[in-house]
């Protein structure tokens, strides 16, 4: 069964440089207790797909339900059944971890009593048993991102969004969020996952939208992606950055495309067929060369290495199209809000 499906999603935004066309017939399905992740270069679409998805923008054409909800037509319903965690942390500094949990609770309509049960087991969940009764403004960024996450999951919703969750935390504090998400997806949550890590993605989705120009260029698990990339990737490290021309021209003629140079100017790499014998002819070609290395090998394809493939670009973070643009059409913001 699908827990999230959209189909033909639209959406266009004015600017004073003319309409940025933000989604232009975006098609997505999530099936229930998985993790879908959404992949794109910077204005792909992504933060405008959660938004429409949790009744914050409204589409100007195509469908999304959750849960089997129209999310247009009934978006009271449909956040009843989701949880949102973007960005930033959406949590009043001046409260204490345990009074954020219990205000949204109340606000839910939950009751003071469950309110405050259901806040003292997500602080004992998230490990914040210690720092539950302190104020947030003394959290770390990590625990932000925990806290923040726990008020996702007051309601036990079936769905959660979740737009950037680990951007900007340490690696300790990210491999812990990770474990939440694993353990929340094993009971069942629907996930759908945004993120500039691709690192995250392979570890945690079940399934990758690439999505570019407003709509999904390429979807499949990270093992069929890098499938379609396939080959090795022939990798040098040089001792010498002035010797890049010639060992680029050295990759050029044993490689399967054109070689690139990394940002250090010192390493160098190519895709390849036959990675052994292409790295053998490489060694070979640069030592008659003259050409000094600190390092030669091989590596399987990335999903960056698909990201490339697919968009032209590198994976970098996303945002709305323009920040001071305005949909266009007759949208209020309160009809967006409803």
């Amino acid at each position: 069964m699908a827990m999230i499906e959209a189909s033909g999603l639209t959406k266009t935004y004015r600017s004073k440089s003319g309409p940025v066309h933000a989604l232009t017939g975006f098609d997505l399905s999530v099936p229930e207790g998985t993790v879908k992740a959404l992949l794109g270069p910077n204005g792909a679409g992504k933060t405008t797909v959660v938004k429409m998805l949790t009744t914050l923008e409204v589409p100007d054409a195509g469908t999304a339900h959750i849960n089997g909800i129209d999310v247009v037509g009934d978006p009271q319903a449909t956040r009843r059944t989701i949880g949102v965690s973007g960005q930033y942390a959406a949590v009043d500094e001046n409260l204490t971890g345990f009074e954020n949990l219990d205000m949204i609770g109340r606000l839910y309509h939950l009751g003071a009593r469950v309110s405050r049960e259901r806040a003292r087991e997500l602080i004992d969940v998230f490990d914040l048993s210690a720092a539950g009764d302190r104020p947030v403004k003394g959290f770390s960024g990590g625990m932000r991102r925990r806290i923040d996450l726990a008020g996702a999951l007051v309601t036990n919703p079936r769905v959660l969004f979740l737009d950037e969750p680990t951007t900007g935390l340490d690696p300790r504090s990210r491999l812990a969020l990770w474990d939440i998400i694993t353990s929340l997806v094993a009971g069942g949550t629907t996930v759908l996952l945004t993120t500039q890590y691709l690192e995250e993605a392979d570890r945690l989705a079940d399934d990758i939208a690439v999505i570019d120009g407003g709509r999904v260029i390429a979807e499949g698990t990270a093992d069929h992606l890098k499938a379609q990339v396939g080959g090795h990737r022939l990798v040098v490290a040089l001792v010498d950055e002035a010797r890049a021309a010639q060992a680029l021209e050295v990759l050029r003629r044993h490689g399967d495309a054109e070689p690139t140079l990394g940002s250090d100017g010192r390493q160098v790499e190519v895709a390849v067929t036959d990675g052994p014998t292409a790295l053998q002819r490489t060694l070979a070609d640069l030592g008659a060369a003259g050409i000094e290395l600190h390092d030669a090998g091989m590596r399987r394809p990335t999903l960056d290495d698909v990201f490339l493939q697919l968009t032209g670009r590198k994976a970098v973070d996303d945002d709305d199209p323009d920040t001071g643009s305005v949909p266009t059409g007759k949208t209020s913001k309160k009809e967006a809000r409803r």
